[in-house]
């Protein structure tokens, strides 16, 4: 195994990664990450120098593939429209979609150049010449994945992190359809008996216990997100970590309302009312709600924000980070 201890910490872009985060993780024994979605490619640099300063451990950074969907603009307007006396309540404007591509090219290029010890990819799988050339420079790639079609497709790297249907935040998958995802067990009996990969098993995974089980069923190491985002290193929002032990949050969903592409998260008015007619287009819709998102963290609302949590997350405490690997370590 790459670290002393089988645990990583999920690479969850947004805010909750940050270099505080992943060295705590590292110098704890695990494997932290940082996340490069929704960065430029200099913030993400940024984040690897700051990182180094906290840590001489090996930490890894997470890449989003570019968008592949297919979009139809007047699904989007038709949407953005529905979402206006939203933003007029709240003083702002929806957004406007640009960029699809999360500047891909220009931080794989830059990541070459100077890269950490692993580089994870989530919503596809990348080129064979890009796996090859990090795989090069001694580079750890990890490819997320969702299926065992997806498992086979990303033969070519390293390791895959196999994300079950109970996992928070974004479904990892190479297609943004509608597919009905299988859970983590499921998901890591099936890819073990068709790959000698190393596995990294994520979604729900919230103890010694559920880690210990993972393992023993194949996986070389567990991932936990939402089981890290209440920690003092965690850049979450003081909004999203009240709301992981708040009562009135009681389940969790997947929806496309916030960006266009599933993900799960608790289940409060904004994604209730608007999952229904959000379309599949990612990132467009993450550009449209962005201001309006930004507007109720502001003002305090948990209701019209995108609270990112696996099915677990009334497990979750306010450990430090380096006491939670500790905590999940199996005995």
């Amino acid at each position: 195994m790459w670290t002393d201890i089988p645990i990583m910490q999920a690479p969850m872009a947004g805010g909750p990664s940050t270099p505080e985060l992943a060295a705590a993780v590292s110098e704890a024994g695990g494997l932290g990450f940082l996340a490069a979605g929704y960065k430029t490619p200099e913030a993400m640099r940024a984040d690897i120098a700051a990182t180094r300063k906290l840590t001489s451990r090996p930490f890894g950074m997470n890449v989003f593939m570019p968008s592949t969907d297919e979009i139809d603009p007047a699904e989007v307007a038709a949407y953005r429209d529905r979402l206006a006396p939203e933003a007029e309540r709240l003083g702002v404007s929806p957004g406007t979609p640009a960029a699809r591509d999360d500047a891909y090219e220009a931080k794989v290029a830059d990541l070459l150049s100077d890269p950490p010890a692993f580089v994870s990819f989530t919503f596809g799988c990348p080129s064979s010449d890009v796996i090859e050339a990090f795989q090069s420079r001694n580079v750890v790639v990890i490819v997320t994945v969702t299926s065992v079609d997806e498992a086979r497709q990303a033969s070519a790297a390293d390791a895959l992190c196999l994300q079950g249907s109970e996992a928070g935040g974004h479904r990892g998958s190479f297609t943004n359809t509608s597919d009905e995802p299988l859970p983590l067990r499921v998901l890591l009996h099936s890819v073990r008996a068709m790959t000698s990969q190393p596995l990294i098993a994520a979604g729900g995974l919230a103890s010694s216990v559920d880690v210990a089980e993972v393992l023993g069923l194949g996986a070389v190491a567990a991932q936990l997100g939402t089981a890290f985002v209440r920690c003092p290193e965690s850049g979450a929002s003081a909004i999203h970590k009240a709301a992981l032990a708040d009562p009135r949050f009681t389940s969790t969903a997947l929806t496309r309302a916030f960006s266009g592409r599933l993900a799960r998260g608790l289940v409060n008015r904004f994604l209730t009312e608007h999952s229904p007619h959000a379309p599949a287009a990612y990132p467009d819709v993450h550009y449209v709600t962005s201001p309006l998102r930004k507007a109720s963290a502001a003002q305090g609302d948990p209701e019209g924000v995108n609270l990112w949590a696996g099915e677990s997350f009334h497990r979750t405490t306010e450990s430090p980070a380096a006491d939670l690997v500790r905590a999940l370590t199996p005995r």
